[in-house]
Parts: structure tokens; sequence; C-alpha cells
């Protein structure tokens, strides 16, 4: 086992997790991080009352659990049926902390989320969408195998500049063929 794989673990999330998770998600203004997640979409910073009140969407999901790097709680992994009857599930990852990123981590949580929803769920695909402004989300995809299925051109517009939307994937047979 590699020493990233001891260190990142992937968990649910706890009621003791929220104050942290809102520090880091919800409560800045402008965070680094919504630069590089859909930055494109509204972002509205929320009280901790606020984001108290919402509690029960990060509490005893199968669908959202937090990724801690050394016993400390750094961001979370998701997924969303874009069609459950077909099981066209896609995913997603968030490190809130910049000192977190191009360390591997992100890549690693990507591994074990992919292994656990394979494992878990009868899927034969599993994806993520980005977009190209974001090229470290692109570069986990390519190191883990998956195939970029989709470029949609110039639809995501930031900062006064047109983005390509970037969809990909892995089926479970190539999952599987590399043993990762």
């Amino acid at each position: 086992m590699s020493k990233l794989s001891t260190q990142v673990h992937l968990r649910p999330f706890y009621e003791d997790d929220l104050c942290a998770l809102w520090e880091m998600s919800a409560k800045e203004e402008n965070p680094e991080w919504k630069k590089w997640d859909a930055p494109y979409y509204p972002y509205k910073p929320q009280t901790l009352e606020k984001f108290l009140s919402n509690k029960d969407r990060y509490l005893r999901k199968e669908n959202l659990y937090g990724i801690e790097i050394d016993d400390e709680l750094v961001g979370m992994v998701s997924y969303y049926w874009e069609h459950e009857p077909s099981l066209w599930l896609e995913m997603g990852i968030v490190i809130f902390k910049p000192e977190y990123w191009s360390g591997g981590y992100g890549t690693e949580a990507i591994k074990q989320w992919v292994n656990r929803l394979f494992k878990k769920m009868p899927l034969v695909r599993v994806g993520f969408t980005t977009w190209s402004g974001n090229n470290r989300m692109i570069r986990v995809g390519e190191k883990l195998g998956m195939t970029m299925e989709a470029r949609i051109r110039k639809v995501r517009y930031y900062e006064g500049e047109y983005y390509d939307s970037i969809r990909m994937g892995i089926l479970r047979e190539e999952w599987e063929a590399l043993k990762i």
C-alpha cells in the first residue's frame, strides 16, 4: 500500500465535522477552491447558523463523504445520478485547502471513491464533468485511466473568457483491468 493511500481516508461526515466544514466551504466571501470548482456557477457564503440548518445535507449520506488527510478533514467526494434508471452516475471532488492541491491527494481520493462506487453498486461506468480551465482535474482523470468522452466547446464563461466543458469517464472493465 502506498504512503498516500494510508494518509488519505474517505469517511461519512459526522456532526462534529460541521463547523470545520463550514469554515472551509461556506464561510469565506471568495474562497480559493471556488476558482477551480465550477466558478461560473454562483457562490454565496453562509452564516454558520444557515449552514447548520441544512446539516442533513451532509450527515449519513452515501453519496457524500469527507476526505481526511492525516486525520484532518480537507474536502469531500460526492456522486449524483445523471440518470438513475440506466445507472449513469457522475462523481465530484473538492479539496478545500490549497496546501493539499497538487500532491496526489485528490488522485488518491478519487481512486478510493471509484473503487467504492464500483464495489457498492452495479455500475457500468463512473465519470465526472469539469471545465477546461481546471487542468489539475483533467490530469487526475488521465492518471486514473479515464477517457475524455466529451468536450463541449466554449460553453463555460468565466472572467470574460469561454472554456470547454469536459466529461471524463471509465468503464468497470477498464477500471478492473488497471488493478489500481
